[in-house]
């Protein structure tokens, strides 16, 4: 980008800086209020509203947008009612924003604990049917994993891991946890191997948008029943990192 460019492009961010803390503080207010009488997946369309708010604000702001791929396979999964566990690549803060948005049912997201603790978003997110996690207890976040994503599915909500745990910069590829594939054998739900590239617009710790297009691109539905977890995984991380480096060859040469 040229200086002039980037310029912009800080200015932009900040502006939308400034938009998400200001929609935030009025929604999350709204939503800690709102729960005392209101709960599930009403309360969580109401909460989406914000993640909608967040992900139209950097397209409106940062020229930040999106481009889907394959999302006729998350309409037939909705229309047939089978339980999804959703594994997306994860690069940025931009999907855990956008898949509230883009989904057609509720999503449980599994994350780590210390996000509750977020002034405002953490209170809110406190509120809704979510799987948080001490990671420094391996053996018990797994255990609630298992417990409380077998009771969402059942109620219809799908759930979301991000198999690489964190956040992985544009062309690196992460270890990928088991933990979605688990969940998938013990409840015969489906994984859903989901590539995208918004590092390229939102990157990883950056304060800087650039303008673009992210293109997220939703994988062929894996089957769980008679499979081994390790291979299950494999095969999505298979597809994932394929479909990355056809979606963004550029990050990936060298």
């Amino acid at each position: 980008m040229s200086a002039a460019a980037t310029t912009l492009a800080a200015l932009r961010s900040t502006v939308f800086l400034l938009w998400m803390a200001g929609t935030l503080v009025v929604y999350a207010s709204v939503a800690v209020l709102l729960s005392l009488v209101l709960r599930g997946k009403p309360f969580y369309w109401f909460c989406s509203g914000w993640m909608r708010l967040a992900v139209h604000g950097a397209r409106w702001i940062c020229g930040v947008r999106w481009r889907l791929h394959g999302y006729e396979r998350v309409e037939a999964l909705d229309r047939a009612g089978t339980p999804v566990i959703l594994t997306p690549k994860h690069q940025s803060a931009w999907e855990t924003l956008a898949f509230p948005a883009l989904m057609p049912r509720p999503l449980a997201f599994v994350f780590k604990r210390e996000l509750l603790f977020i002034p405002f978003f953490g209170w809110a997110i406190a509120r809704l049917d979510m799987i948080h996690i001490d990671r420094s207890k391996r053996a018990q976040a797994w255990a609630k994993v298992a417990r409380q994503g077998a009771e969402f599915l059942q109620r219809g909500l799908w759930v979301i891991m991000f198999p690489e745990g964190t956040r992985t910069p544009r062309g690196a590829q992460g270890d990928y946890k088991t933990g979605g594939a688990r969940l998938a054998v013990a409840t015969d739900a489906v994984l859903l191997p989901i590539a995208l590239t918004s590092a390229r617009c939102w990157p990883k710790g950056g304060f800087i948008k650039r303008p673009g297009v992210i293109e997220v691109s939703f994988g062929p539905p894996i089957p769980s029943a008679g499979r081994r977890p390790e291979a299950l995984m494999a095969e999505a991380e298979a597809w994932i990192e394929a479909e990355m480096r056809r979606l963004d060859a550029e990050a990936y040469r060298g």
